[in-house]
């Protein structure tokens, strides 16, 4: 069987970390989709990386079993008209489009050309389309939802989404697509033992983009509140003016010795933010996956995961705690986390993401949905009955 020729379409690419989680999921995909020979894969991007500027030319020529084509942005926030020009000839010899983002100037030109040239589209969504309590989506979000819509039909187009929740939100925005669920993967990094429990105050982590989205002021509340006198280390980049008011709430309710920001980690400082904590806290009012909680866990560390984000597992796989994110309702569960035997929590938890999220897994359940688009239906092995042996 020829391997199923996949564009890769996204407005930002790895290592274009200022995006957070997306950068890297798309990146884990990526990687596990052309370790598998079924699949040739070309990404076509920007060199976009939030406010701070743009991949530089070393960067983008990483080592990869793909190629990966950088479009320079000449607006913000990933606006590269020499994106749109390359869009149309990919597109044409591509077998399968994989479409990410939403709310994106790649998004409607690549929905209009593959319904022009009738390609099937898988098209991730990354919870773009997931609302939370006071941020509806605006006019100008929903007439842009309806002209996706209309470029959509369920015989091309699959939505993919990473838990049922979000599933059932986007269907309402898009109806004109099927979707599936498939949740992502996640690397297991190696692991850094701790022979006993840390002592001193609690040490908690919360890492990811300062968004309001985030429930970042939710969580500060709930420290002042804690019995517990826990430390929190804030890891993160968003919106300048946010920050500001994040730091103008840490002064207010009196937690300048105990909070730190740390601004955007990578690398060797991301992992030493992982070694150096007690508990992942994911104070979220919604998320789609929250890469974060399957970082932390793979790392050994445990989490507090808010009710917005689909990880009720972490509480019957005994690896965190699954509560409101309401300020009192993290508060006691910092509290009651702190009598709790973290290590042990860590280990089950990075067993849990070894056995369910490997990368390897999620590729293969993508690879079928290609060719489910594509009507090209894995060959049946020839299977050897195996006959009993004589007594």
């Amino acid at each position: 069987m020829q391997p199923i020729k996949v564009l890769f379409v996204s407005p930002s690419f790895y290592p274009a970390t200022y995006y957070g989680g997306p950068t890297f999921v798309n990146k884990g995909l990526c990687d596990a989709l052309t370790a598998n020979t079924d699949v040739e894969l070309r990404v076509l991007t920007t060199d976009a990386n939030g406010p701070r500027g743009r991949v530089s030319n070393e960067a983008q020529s990483g080592d990869r079993n793909y190629q990966t084509v950088y479009c320079r942005r000449l607006i913000r926030p990933d606006i590269a008209p020499g994106l749109l020009l390359r869009l149309f000839g990919m597109i044409r010899r591509a077998d399968v489009v994989h479409l990410n983002a939403v709310y994106s100037f790649t998004t409607i030109p690549t929905l209009a050309l593959c319904r022009l040239l009738k390609k099937p589209v898988v098209w991730s969504l990354h919870a773009a389309l997931q609302t939370w309590p006071g941020r509806e989506p605006t006019k100008l979000k929903r007439v842009w939802e309806q002209a996706c819509d209309f470029f959509c039909d369920q015989r091309r187009v699959l939505l993919h989404t990473v838990s049922p929740r979000e599933e059932s939100e986007s269907t309402r925005g898009i109806a004109r697509a099927r979707s599936v669920v498939i949740q992502y993967g996640i690397e297991i990094a190696p692991l850094e033992r701790r022979d006993e429990e840390m002592s001193g105050p609690i040490r908690l982590l919360f890492l990811g983009r300062l968004h309001p989205i985030k429930g970042i002021e939710n969580l500060l509340q709930a420290l002042s509140l804690a019995k517990e006198n826990a430390m929190l280390d804030v890891c993160g980049e968003g919106d300048k003016a946010y920050e500001v008011q994040l730091r103008s709430l840490v002064l207010e309710l009196g937690l300048v010795d105990r909070v730190r920001f740390h601004g955007g980690v990578a690398g060797e400082r991301k992992r030493r933010c992982f070694a150096e904590a007690d508990l992942c806290i994911v104070p979220s009012f919604t998320e789609g996956f929250a890469t974060v909680v399957a970082e932390a866990l793979a790392r050994g560390v445990p989490v507090i995961a808010s009710q917005g984000t689909p990880w009720k597992e972490v509480e019957e796989k005994g690896c965190g705690l699954y509560v409101s994110n309401e300020p009192r309702e993290l508060a006691a569960a910092i509290d009651r986390a702190a009598a709790m035997p973290l290590n042990e929590m860590g280990e089950r938890g990075r067993a849990w993401m070894e056995r369910d999220f490997a990368w390897k897994t999620v590729a293969v359940q993508m690879i079928n949905q290609y060719r489910m688009l594509l009507r090209r239906e894995p060959r049946e092995e020839t299977k050897q009955a195996t006959c009993p042996k004589a007594a």
